[in-house]
């Protein structure tokens, strides 16, 4: 089979065909030792043969991962049980993903589990997230509107549709075991992967008497590593490589792609129905999906008349929305869920008018509209917050929990 996968410069794609990968790798990857990197912890898990769990999506660096660790296993010796682990994130995957993880499992012999969150795929949580936040503004539980989209620091998509799913999935499968979560993380892939750990506990997987790891099985690798490793075992690299020109695999758009990988994606007609329902997420909402950069613009041409010309007012609407938030003063935003300060008269009919023209300029009603009114809304809340941290101190508890993302200021 004849494949092809895309390098990207500055300026242009440059084609590379990998049927010959394992000849143009041979003198690159000559000094490059493709073993596993351990710790004295992993060591004696799999001495005492734990759970090897790796979580694999279809993509290179995963794939690669579970060749080097089932290597590894079989030269230890280790008799525990092996599994492979997908988190099948729904609609915003690639169509190849699941194929690309069944062909690896049909290599190893392995079994291929895949687990999905049952309160819907990840599109699904991004517009919930959207309802949701429109809720919480209209209630004044929030001051400034908050986006429906995953975010580099707010990364809900990987903790909620794969962490929490597989972590899951592991403690009820294995209950009476220790278990070692491997992943495909490489220093190489960024600065913040560069200083991860090789391995590390993992609080998910620990139970009374059992321990979980994750494992950074090839951390160390670089890519060239990764590529002739998959040449060697004469696997298909996913298609979203060998078609599309992309240069990683995750969600086919997705909150952490480059420009290119984004049109790659767009490429491919199996996208198509997605990113047309990403792009109208963006139009309802107005806001962009990587913060200035809109899913939009990716490949306009996909779009209808009608939603093109509602991304070019949501578009309008977003700079006149932040300019308009810009006026409220840092102060007034809650923190952790809740507000600090109680606004003075002006505060509270300033907040008043902001609220009512960010709500027009987004075509959604909202409460707390006149300055009394977000005045009490303060006062209730300024009360709960101060009975809450009551309770929580009198009982030497935590305080009720709030949703994550009302950890940042709004």
């Amino acid at each position: 089979m004849n494949h092809q996968v895309h390098f990207r410069s500055a300026m242009s794609l440059q084609i590379i065909n990998l049927s010959s990968l394992r000849d143009r790798l041979e003198h690159k990857a000559a000094g490059v030792t493709r073993s596993v990197t351990s710790t004295p912890d992993v060591d004696a898990l799999l001495d005492a043969d734990a759970v090897v769990a790796i979580g694999v999506s279809g993509g290179k660096d995963s794939v690669a991962c579970a060749l080097a660790t089932a290597r590894h296993l079989d030269l230890i010796g280790h008799t525990g049980p092996r599994v492979l682990v997908h988190a099948d994130l729904g609609r915003v995957e690639w169509k190849d993903s699941a194929p690309a993880c069944a062909r690896l499992a049909a290599h190893l012999g392995w079994e291929l589990v895949t687990v999905r969150r049952q309160a819907g795929d990840m599109l699904a949580r991004w517009q919930k997230r959207w309802e949701n936040n429109v809720t919480r503004y209209r209630e004044l539980s929030c001051v400034r509107l908050i986006l429906p989209w995953s975010t580099p620091s707010m990364r809900f998509c990987t903790s909620e549709l794969k962490t929490a799913v597989i972590t899951s999935a592991l403690k009820k499968r294995y209950p009476e075991h220790d278990i070692v979560n491997v992943t495909g993380v490489r220093r190489q892939e960024s600065s913040a992967r560069s200083k991860m750990p090789v391995s590390a506990p993992l609080a998910a997987l620990t139970r009374r008497n059992r321990v979980g790891l994750t494992w950074n099985a090839i951390i160390e690798w670089p890519v060239e590593a990764v590529f002739g490793e998959i040449a060697e075992a004469g696997l298909a690299l996913h298609e979203a490589y060998t078609r599309y020109g992309a240069s990683r695999v995750s969600c086919a758009f997705c909150i952490m792609s480059s420009l290119d990988d984004l049109r790659a994606a767009a490429g491919c007609a199996d996208n198509h129905d997605l990113y047309r329902e990403m792009v109208a997420l963006e139009a309802a909402s107005t806001f962009a999906f990587q913060g200035q950069r809109w899913l939009a613009d990716v490949s306009p041409n996909l779009l209808s008349p009608a939603l093109q010309a509602d991304v070019e007012r949501a578009k309008t609407a977003a700079l006149q929305r932040q300019t308009i938030e810009s006026e409220i003063p840092p102060h007034l935003l809650f923190t952790a869920g809740w507000p600090t300060v109680r606004p003075t008269a002006e505060e509270a009919a300033l907040l008043a008018s902001v609220r009512t023209r960010v709500a027009a300029l987004v075509g959604i009603d909202v409460d707390h509209t006149s300055p009394g009114s977000v005045a009490q809304r303060y006062d209730l809340l300024l009360a709960a917050r101060a009975a809450t941290h009551s309770l929580a101190t009198s009982d030497s508890r935590p305080a009720c929990a709030t949703p994550h993302q009302t950890a940042f200021a709004f």
